[in-house]
């Protein structure tokens, strides 16, 4: 299936997370933060498929990181999904604006997690 890396602050979701797209087939590497998220991708021989970062994070935000890696030739193109508890209009506009593709609002049931990352991969051509 896909690499996918996932930039969550909150252990247990990060780990929720995990094991949903594990259990699902998928490659998962796992960062705290958007400043590991960032470096991570960067310095993976293997990139990902697609990147789920949450908003809201220590060390640098789900934004600052998605925009950094934006300005990488080798990650520019790889989708970013941004996980929220908020999704105000305001706050999905400024999450498209940095560069991801769509916008998954938390809590999410594990199914619909699994769903809609299958959508968005079927999209991009990496299901």
């Amino acid at each position: 299936m896909a690499r996918i890396l996932v930039a969550e602050d909150e252990r247990d979701i990060r780990e929720l997370i995990n094991f949903t797209l594990m259990f699902a087939g998928h490659e998962v590497t796992l960062a705290a933060n958007g400043q590991e998220a960032y470096e991570q991708a960067v310095a993976a021989t293997v990139k990902p498929h697609l990147i789920m970062m949450d908003v809201r994070m220590p060390k640098m935000t789900g934004y600052e990181a998605c925009r950094q890696m934006k300005q990488v030739d080798e990650l520019k193109n790889i989708p970013v999904i941004f996980l929220s508890a908020k999704g105000q209009d305001e706050e999905v506009q400024t999450g498209i604006e940095a560069g991801a593709i769509a916008y998954i609002l938390k809590p999410f049931a594990p199914e619909d997690l699994n769903r809609r990352i299958t959508e968005i991969l079927k999209q991009i051509g990496a299901a």
